[in-house]
């Protein structure tokens, strides 16, 4: 990274900037008819999370999070946080108070919440590139993170899960930290921030430890310098996750512990660190020497360490250890977020180039910095975050937004120092040097790369008839059967979301952990014979099985099960106790109605 001037500059005008650049991001989304609110692209989740603020509205009481549409009869509890239910009704009901329809509302609120996270996303990044690079950081940091953050996807509007919003605070806690020693609250913000985001979603465990663990590295190596940020971010993380317990979780459930959202294991563990750290610092920040900081801290870590052990061993473990082995071979082993790094490179080699070069680059620029002797507290903090979030990515693709996100700023920093280079000794390699820096630290330039070269293979090798189906991923698709009278509705999981979404009906399976009977139900039913697809019918109470013969999820069960219920109905093969519903037969959504019993 390039040593240039530290201090904060024109936050104002980065914000203006990074405003600018999310609605111009909205304008592309209009000109092209916002494709993702009017045909979801597998994006489950933000369905379902549309179908939960609707239920909240409806009335469904705060600290109720059953989903009480989908799986057996009575539903499963969801794991998701009810703080992002309350931002995006705040949008809807501000939209209604202006006159706006119900759907219009929804509409603007889908538009509005992706907008305003890519805008607060950008603005941090920016603001930590601008400290960690200098000044002309700014404006690569602002083209790099406004092109990456448009086109990952995260923030396309229509995008309401909560991805975007867990960006957006791990940024800012990241931010808010490497402005510490400019500004008092700061610290505290960055602890709060991270607690957020550990309540919004488990996914960011991994990079809210290690900014807890960059705080205590620079406690332990700098002494008083850093223990005023070691005190108030630990009472930061430690107040707003106590915030969090009583504010998001019944007081019942207190007791209960979750792995997979914000509960007693998170709140423990939180007051504990976040406490302990705050009283370490405030002892030994003083006169106290390094060996007495590694003694303390590590009698923290240890402590901490063995209450993890001990009353929460379960969360140790594989979050997915105890899901049923077919769930994890016919189900989730097929969902992209969750692959590795070496699955994909198997049969996506496209996407890894796209996801994973940038980052590589970028950690390669950052030990190149540590190496040379570089030792700000700012190229450590971004180092170790970087450094995990791209670990984070080989086990898990998910990882890829945060590790192309913060592989920004040290790019930008490089581009910035070829600038700077550039306009002070102008000279043909210093101008060619600088443009490659650019280019190869766009990451859209890769994903442009990548995704032209597979099409050019694909080209060479295609023997298809080119004739494509429908995935089933429009409101249209399911008109019909909004139509219908409501009942339990039998298709693969990742219709589940869209029947809640666009009809009154009850889907038995949805693409959620959580939802491990209903999943499991459906997967005995589409594979097995039309015999314990009846059983499994009866005993649901199903009145309508839906069939998308273009969904990914049928065409992959179908090759597993080529004797199975699915495969039958598929080659049009019906049982006696199924008749197809009129009208739909040769629709994107092929509906069959179970007779009587």
């Amino acid at each position: 990274m390039h040593v240039a001037e530290n201090k904060a500059c024109g936050w104002q005008r980065d914000l203006a900037w990074a405003l600018l650049v999310a609605l111009m991001a909205l304008a592309v989304s209009a000109i092209g008819g916002f494709k993702a609110m009017t045909n979801s692209n597998g994006d489950n989740d933000s369905l379902l999370r549309l179908v939960e603020v609707r239920d909240f509205m409806a009335g469904q009481g705060w600290f109720d999070l059953h989903q009480y549409r989908m799986g057996p009869e009575g539903g499963f509890v969801m794991h998701w946080s009810r703080l992002v239910d309350a931002l995006l009704s705040a949008l809807i009901s501000v939209a209604k108070a202006f006159g706006m329809s119900t759907a219009i509302a929804e509409s603007f609120a889908r538009a509005a919440w992706p907008t305003l996270t890519y805008w607060l996303t950008a603005f941090f990044v920016v603001r930590i590139a601008r400290r960690s690079g200098g000044v002309m950081a700014g404006l690569p940091a602002m083209v790099m993170a406004g092109s990456a953050l448009f086109f990952m996807g995260t923030f396309t509007p229509g995008n309401i899960d909560h991805h975007n919003i867990q960006l957006l605070l791990v940024m800012a806690a990241v931010n808010f930290l490497v402005a510490a020693p400019d500004w008092r609250p700061a610290a505290a913000l960055s602890g709060g921030c991270a607690a957020l985001s550990l309540a919004v979603g488990m996914e960011t465990a991994p990079l809210v430890a290690a900014i807890g663990s960059s705080v205590t590295g620079l406690f332990l190596f700098e002494g008083q310098r850093e223990a005023r940020t070691a005190v108030r971010f630990g009472l930061g993380f430690a107040g707003v996750s106590a915030l969090v317990l009583v504010s998001t979780v019944a007081p019942s459930n207190w007791g209960v512990a979750n792995c997979d959202a914000f509960s007693s294991v998170q709140f423990v563990l939180a007051v504990v660190s976040g406490v302990g750290l705050a009283i370490a610092a405030s002892v030994g920040g003083s006169n106290a020497g390094r060996l007495h900081r590694i003694a303390t801290l590590g009698l923290l870590a240890g402590i901490v360490a063995g209450i993890a052990l001990v009353l929460f061993p379960q969360c140790l473990r594989d979050p997915y250890a105890s899901l049923d082995p077919r769930l994890r071979t016919l189900w989730l082993d097929n969902i992209q977020e969750v692959q590795s790094l070496f699955q994909l490179m198997k049969h996506d080699r496209a996407f890894v180039v796209s996801g994973y070069v940038t980052p590589l680059i970028a950690l390669v620029l950052v030990a190149f910095h540590l190496v040379r002797g570089d030792r700000r507290r700012e190229v450590w903090i971004i180092a170790s975050m970087l450094a995990v979030a791209f670990a984070v990515s080989v086990w898990q693709v998910r990882g890829i937004t945060f590790s192309i996100t913060l592989a920004v700023i040290p790019l930008a920093a490089w581009v910035a120092a070829w600038r700077e280079r550039a306009l002070k000794s102008p000279s043909p390699r210093s101008s060619v040097a600088m443009v490659l820096a650019w280019l190869v630290s766009i990451n859209q330039l890769w994903v442009m790369g990548a995704g032209s070269a597979t099409m050019l293979a694909e080209t060479t090798t295609d023997t298809s008839t080119g004739d494509t189906l429908s995935e089933c991923e429009r409101p249209g698709d399911y008109t019909t059967l909004a139509a219908m009278p409501a009942t339990t509705v039998l298709a693969v999981s990742n219709l589940g979301s869209s029947i809640l979404v666009y009809t009154k009906h009850r889907a038995l399976a949805g693409p959620y952990h959580r939802n491990v009977e209903g999943n499991r139900l459906v997967l005995d039913a589409l594979t097995g014979s039309a015999e314990t697809a009846e059983a499994v019918v009866r005993e649901q109470h199903v009145g309508l099985i839906a069939l998308c013969r273009g969904n990914a999820e049928t065409r992959y069960l179908t090759g597993v099960a080529p004797n199975g219920f699915l495969t039958d109905l598929v080659k049009g093969r019906l049982p006696a106790w199924l008749e197809p519903v009129p009208g739909t037969m040769g629709k994107p959504l092929e509906l069959y109605r179970v007779k009587a019993g």
